[in-house]
């Protein structure tokens, strides 16, 4: 009988982190960065303006107000991605758009809505589009408010400095990433790809669903439970259709899908059932004249969840995790040995869910096998768990309503109501 964690190090220690590869920015979406990543330029990288207004000198603007605004001549238009603005001198100011740099001899920009915009009408809500009126570009503005130095002005390097670190090595690249990444000029990253996990489950009474149910058959979850999790785990999950439970056929699928396969997950077959076709048909890789290191089926000290099996397959070594078949059991199985090795292929520090304390809120005492470790469903919130459902695992509704397992060691064999539990958290 292995301990759990004892099968977790064995994973764990086999499993390698991917090789970097070099990726187009939305490419790398999802991906763990190798290195870090330092800024090579400011952001922004020249003083801008934050409001559409005018660009002023700030003693030109002194003491404005609504009944003695202050008269500046317009010298033009400056529009973001302008590269040579016009200069603003004694008297004059320049309209200017969100994002353009701020012109020479400017020290502030006072917003639209606090000037006149050209029109000699008291003040505006906005500009006019410059193509219904060219001639706002010119003539004099009317300002009603004083403005300080640097107001509404966005300065160099106010969001990074060239040389900042911009992104540390193992961060997971998602959408404000990679945004980022573009923004200081960066079009492809190195990083550790997304690992590609293939996911099928056995069973002769598998059926898809949307399909006629006969007697005697049930619809395939696991696989569509199991691929959803390794998604949401980070990896590019492949799901295949239920495999029949014959020896051959499961063979030959396995090694179909070996091409595209970083890691291969399966479900079901692991028993000590006369069909549990995983065991057989993976029983010859162990051989001395078969490539790959062998599965290793056995027994662990954990309810749901006691018999799995691990190890590799295949010309490339590729690792496959061999799970039991009961609903609950695959996915207990799933967070606690298949997750952890798929952050490991990703290279990224922490692998495991988080886990808390929490008082266990329960109308009577747990119990639990003695010498085994019990994960139990849980509804976790505000420092309190408490069980969804029962212990059996084919209790795939009670999952369903669960964010966390209730871990009970294996020297416990009865937990009362308000003893402080650990829980890891499942989302």
């Amino acid at each position: 009988m292995w301990s759990v964690q004892d099968h977790l190090d064995d994973v764990l220690s086999t499993v390698r982190p991917l090789d970097p590869i070099e990726l187009n920015l939305l490419d790398a979406q999802g991906c763990v960065l190798v290195d870090d990543v330092t800024v090579p330029l400011s952001l922004p990288p020249f003083d801008n303006s934050s409001m559409d207004g005018y660009a002023v000198r700030v003693t030109d603007v002194a003491g404005a107000s609504e009944e003695f605004p202050a008269v500046l001549e317009v010298v033009g238009d400056v529009a973001a991605g302008q590269t040579d603005p016009v200069a603003v001198g004694p008297g004059q100011a320049a309209r200017i758009m969100t994002g353009a740099p701020l012109p020479p001899g400017a020290e502030a920009v006072v917003p639209v809505e606090w000037t006149d915009g050209g029109l000699g009408e008291g003040p505006v809500a906005g500009m006019r589009a410059r193509s219904l009126s060219p001639e706002g570009a010119a003539g004099h503005v009317h300002v009603y408010r004083s403005a300080e130095e640097r107001a509404h002005v966005r300065a160099r390097g106010s969001d990074v400095r060239s040389g900042d670190r911009a992104l540390a090595a193992g961060t997971v690249l998602g959408p404000p990433q990679i945004g980022l990444l573009a923004a200081i000029g960066r079009g492809t990253v190195r990083v550790r790809p997304r690992p590609r996990v293939v996911v099928l489950s056995t069973g002769s009474e598998l059926v898809q669903p949307d399909e006629q149910l006969a007697s005697g058959q049930i619809y395939d979850s696991n696989s569509f439970a199991l691929t959803a999790a390794a998604r949401d785990a980070g990896a590019i999950a492949y799901r295949v259709g239920a495999v029949a439970d014959d020896a051959e056929t499961l063979r030959s699928t396995i090694e179909d899908q070996l091409v595209r396969a970083d890691l291969m997950v399966t479900t079901g077959g692991v028993s000590v059932g006369a069909y549990d076709v995983v065991k057989e048909a993976l029983a010859h890789v162990g051989d001395e004249d078969e490539p790959g290191g062998g599965v290793d089926f056995r027994k662990l000290a954990m309810q749901p969840g006691k018999p799995q099996g691990f190890g590799s397959i295949g010309p490339d070594h590729t690792p496959l995790l061999a799970l039991p078949g009961n609903p609950v059991s695959s996915y207990v199985s799933f967070e606690l040995f298949v997750r952890p090795a798929i952050r490991t292929l990703m290279g990224l520090p922490d692998v495991h869910r988080p886990t808390v304390t929490a008082s266990l809120a329960a109308d009577k005492a747990l119990t639990s096998p003695k010498g085994r470790r019990q994960f139990l469903r849980g509804s976790h919130a505000d420092g309190s768990v408490a069980p969804v459902g029962g212990s059996g695992s084919h209790l795939v509704a009670a999952l369903a309503h669960a964010n966390a397992l209730i871990v009970v060691p294996e020297d416990t064999e009865s937990v009362e109501p308000g003893t402080q539990v650990e829980v890891v958290l499942l989302g």
